[in-house]
């Protein structure tokens, strides 16, 4: 027995030897691909993005080819490197970063030396690249922009970094991805996907051939259209209304919840980031702390709401049954809620609510939220159920839109207040500015814009997204589900009667479109910030929320203009002209007022933060 022990333990190792030889060269080709495979050199192809179309079917974004010359560093050899970088015209500093970077990701697989080259610097390279081994050129395709505005919507593409790449398999060192805005969000319907050649190399490193014939190797696939839901003329139409001004512009339509028009000021033109230049570019934005273009202020900026909050605080007192449309404040100037507490208003006199509406009568407002709180029998319980209704706006979170998420704002409830007084005594009056859309509450554009589309929609809206189509695919279930309020429907038919007769007899009448039958809010926040430590009132802002036609509304809309004075100053009169522009095709009857806009900015009173002139506060509604 044991004469044959040996000799069969050796057949049986020998035949499992064989069988798992077997396996991996015939059954199993996983090997073949692995990156530290010496006989096989793995090349991609990358594929063309996918284009990007406006609800109109006009092409916005498409490509532009481009050439990155990559570098493998253990397939260099005799390099001349004083002739490549005067071919490249880059110093030797340059070189030895980025040979020290590629060793670094891999020495075996390839990195970017120098991205973005045009044509001309690709053929001069292409005709001498044999003299530098372990340099290769590879095409990709970069965006070409054919409009220049909605930087802050399209986002732009950048280099993978190292935590990306160990994160996601599909990406390697060079490769493109999307940044912000839908080229992030949509990044793997827009990418498509990477096609692969295996080729064979000798003993001597030398490639010889496709590896067994091809048989491995894949074509690249194109990545997949994409129509958005914004109109590219209204877009550009409101970044020119923002001229030399700071804030956001929200345009929707309610019945959809799909995004007109996302603008943020200041802004830039796309096509800085595209090419070489990116990177210096986006430092360049990212220094310009004061105007912030990189920063979108329509889904970032939490401001104080100010007046248009008012539309809320009518609604819940409706809804609450706490004020009927014939309920009755005296107005004396302002609203008297406390020993030497009070709150001053323009308006005099009885006030119901239709005239407390288009009056924007703080008495009117700041006594129906009170009368919301003192109606449960602590204050606790009664701001979370006036914040139980804001929630229901889908105000105090995010409103899960499809892009980038933004601010939440802030929806103050009783764990707010619990923490801010933790010995109690806080009662309705103690946080009665919340009536008028100041005190704790914070609200972004995006949010008001929603806010108002509810209000057109009688009671519901759709969660606000900017895709509209995806070749050979469908968007997202979630926007086509309806968000219905905590409001009945019952309650909104008067409230848009005042928002209506805030453009015939209120803050807005100079503001009227003819043939157009508007529904608005003017506003007016106050604006605080810090200057050398020291808490400082600004000039007001300027805010503007509309909904038209008042029948079958097609555009629902918030304008915000930091520093902007009062509501009907800036924000109200960019608010007709984009409402115009939308459903007429041009502003027809506001040429004089549009020529004002687009000439006139706020440059001067942005610079009072650093002159040290004196800001303008306290001046509307």
């Amino acid at each position: 027995m044991r004469k044959i022990l040996l000799p069969i333990l050796v057949i049986v190792a020998t035949l499992v030897i064989i069988a798992r030889l077997f396996y991996l060269q015939i059954m199993d080709d996983s090997y073949i691909k692995k990156s530290d495979n010496n006989a096989i050199k793995i090349k991609y192809e990358y594929p063309e993005r996918g284009y990007i179309y406006d609800r109109n079917g006009k092409l916005i974004v498409a490509n532009q080819p481009a050439y990155d010359i990559m570098v493998t560093p253990s397939e260099m050899k005799d390099i001349d490197t004083l002739a490549l970088c005067e071919l490249l015209k880059v110093d030797t500093i340059y070189f030895n970063e980025r040979l020290k970077k590629a060793r670094v990701y891999s020495p075996r697989l390839p990195s970017v030396f120098l991205p973005s080259l045009n044509k001309k610097e690709f053929a001069a390279f292409q005709e001498k690249i044999r003299r530098f081994k372990g340099f290769d050129i590879v095409k990709r395709s970069l965006r070409d922009y054919q409009i220049h505005v909605a930087a802050n919507i399209f986002g732009y593409i950048g280099q993978v970094n190292d935590a990306i790449i160990k994160k996601d398999p599909y990406y390697k060192s060079g490769d493109l991805i999307g940044k912000q805005g839908v080229e992030q969000v949509y990044e793997e319907v827009l990418r498509g996907q990477k096609g692969v050649k295996y080729i064979q190399k000798d003993r001597f490193n030398r490639e010889i051939g496709s590896f067994k014939e091809g048989k491995y190797d894949t074509l690249a696939q194109p990545g997949r259209d994409i129509t958005l839901t914004i109109d590219s003329e209204l877009q550009e139409y409101g970044e020119k209304l923002m001229f030399e001004k700071r804030g956001g512009i929200v345009a929707l339509e309610p019945k959809t919840g799909e995004i007109l028009a996302l603008v943020t000021a200041p802004s830039y033109d796309p096509s800085l980031l595209v090419g070489r230049e990116r990177s210096k570019n986006y430092q360049m934005l990212e220094k310009d702390t004061l105007g912030i273009p990189l920063f979108d202020r329509g889904l970032l900026a939490e401001y104080p709401p100010g007046s248009p909050f008012k539309i809320l605080t009518g609604l819940i007192g409706l809804q609450e049954e706490v004020i009927d449309e014939n309920t009755t404040f005296m107005c004396h100037h302002g609203f008297s809620y406390g020993r030497g507490a009070f709150m001053r208003c323009h308006g005099f006199g009885p006030h119901q609510l239709n005239n407390g509406i288009y009056n924007s009568c703080n008495t009117y407002f700041g006594s129906t939220y009170r009368l919301i709180i003192d109606k449960y029998t602590k204050p606790q319980y009664g701001v979370d159920a006036w914040a139980s209704h804001l929630r229901s706006f889908g105000l105090g979170g995010f409103l899960g839109y499809d892009l980038p998420p933004g601010k939440k704002g802030l929806v103050p409830d009783s764990k707010l207040y619990k923490h801010y007084y933790p010995n109690g005594g806080w009662r309705s009056t103690t946080i009665i500015s919340n009536s008028i859309g100041q005190g704790e509450v914070k609200m972004t554009p995006i949010q008001l814009a929603n806010m108002m589309a509810t209000v057109a929609n009688q009671g519901y809206y759709y969660t606000p997204h900017v895709i509209k189509k995806i070749q050979g695919g469908g968007i997202d279930p979630k926007f086509k589900e309806k968000h219905q309020t905590t409001i009945d429907k019952q309650y909104f038919p008067p409230v848009i009667q005042g928002l209506f007769d805030v453009y015939n007899y209120g803050t807005a009448s100079r503001l009227r479109v003819e043939g157009i039958e508007i529904c608005g809010k003017t506003g007016t926040a106050e604006n605080f910030t810090k200057i050398n430590g020291v808490r400082t009132q600004l000039t007001d802002h300027s805010i503007f929320v509309a909904f038209a036609p008042r029948e079958n509304p097609k555009i629902a809309l918030a304008v915000f203009v930091e520093n902007g004075y009062w509501g009907a100053r800036w924000a109200g009169p960019i608010a007709s002209l984009m409402i115009e522009k939308y459903l007429k095709g041009e502003a027809t009857t506001q040429k004089a007022r549009e020529e004002w806009i687009m000439t006139n900015g706020l440059k001067d009173e942005y610079a009072k933060v650093i002159s040290g002139q004196p800001f303008l506060i306290n001046q509307g509604r």
